[in-house]
């Protein structure tokens, strides 16, 4: 066997060993939104919302702003959730992921905490219409968990940032950049 193809086997056993790996890590459920959300270590920022919305519209990169580079550091978790298109309804196949969120959500190791949901689009439209679009999806998650599922409204904040913080600036209208994340901004206090 030649060198070339000693190395081509090794190279396709490691795509083939790796790729259960990477389909497994991609998969979400309500165990995996548990732990990636509850590993919040000491006291999380005090956070605006509406700073956050302000300070996204800027332009700046998320490390570039005092409040999102706060946010930046806690618990957060990227899923996947469809929409219509250039709309808010949710789509049918993303009702399991917004369960296995609430799931999460009521999960004695979660309660005590708030989330804030971010919602992105890509650069394929107007400044304007993705920053109001990702704000009526976020507000739709946050009024599904609350409504559909008894999540306490209090405990869920929602804010769009529209295409102001992409995955890969390069590739600003990629599909990619519509996604949502999720981020716990720590213990929820009753008033």
């Amino acid at each position: 066997m030649s060198k070339i193809q000693e190395v081509m086997k090794v190279l396709m056993l490691l795509a083939v060993t790796a790729t259960p790996g990477i389909a497994l890590a991609q998969q979400i459920s309500e165990q995996r939104i548990v732990s990636g959300l509850g590993k919040l270590v000491g006291a999380a920022p005090i956070v605006d919302v509406a700073i956050l919305r302000q300070e996204a519209m800027s332009g700046k990169t998320m490390e570039a702003l005092p409040n999102w580079s706060k946010v930046a550091k806690l618990p957060q978790m990227v899923v996947e959730i469809n929409f219509e298109n250039d709309s808010v309804m949710i789509k049918p196949e993303s009702y399991r992921t917004i369960g296995m969120i609430a799931d999460a959500l009521h999960h004695p190791n979660l309660w005590d905490y708030k989330f804030l949901i971010v919602g992105h689009t890509s650069a394929t439209g107007s400044e304007d219409h993705n920053m109001d679009l990702s704000e009526k999806r976020a507000t739709a998650i946050r009024e599904m968990l609350a409504t559909t599922f008894a999540v306490a409204p209090e405990r869920l904040y929602a804010v769009g940032v529209g295409e102001y913080f992409p995955i890969d600036a390069a590739k600003a209208d990629a599909a990619n950049n519509r996604r949502v994340q999720l981020f716990n901004l720590g213990v929820f206090t009753k008033q």
